[in-house]
């Protein structure tokens, strides 16, 4: 994944995903993967970064590579993607229905979605509870 918006018009932003193809000492090569850019090939070279630290009595110059390896992503990072497949991660329960149904809605087919969901104790289950704030209902007459 992209850490840096290095070229927006060419489709390298931040969050982008990129399936790397070559290795180089100063040069990754790959093919963006996702998006209106997808199959897109890319080199990105490492960049010099800068930190100033008041405490130091110098800059401390870093050149690396603005990528990071990507296994997964947050729901609202996925938003607006098609996945061919999704694995979703419920180490707690849901409060939130439209951010399940973000998550749950990335996939193209039911049969590549799967679950894991936790318990407090880190073991494995088949449920998690719908949470409901009973409060914000105390106060609706109906007619």
């Amino acid at each position: 994944m992209l850490l840096r918006n290095l070229s927006p018009p060419s489709g390298l932003c931040n969050g982008t995903r990129l399936m790397i193809t070559s290795l180089g000492e100063n040069t990754i090569t790959g093919n963006i993967t996702g998006g209106s850019f997808d199959g897109k090939p890319v080199a990105i070279s490492r960049i010099v970064l800068n930190i100033e630290e008041r405490k130091l009595p110098f800059i401390l110059k870093r050149r690396q590579f603005p990528v990071r390896l990507c296994y997964g992503m947050t729901i609202n990072n996925s938003q607006g993607q098609i996945l061919d497949k999704v694995g979703i991660y419920l180490p707690n329960p849901v409060s939130s229905h439209g951010q399940l149904y973000v998550a749950i809605s990335r996939v193209r087919s039911a049969a590549d979605l799967r679950f894991l969901i936790t318990n407090e104790e880190d073991v494995p289950g088949n449920h998690t509870i719908n949470i409901v704030f009973s409060e914000a209902f105390t106060d609706i007459t109906t007619k």
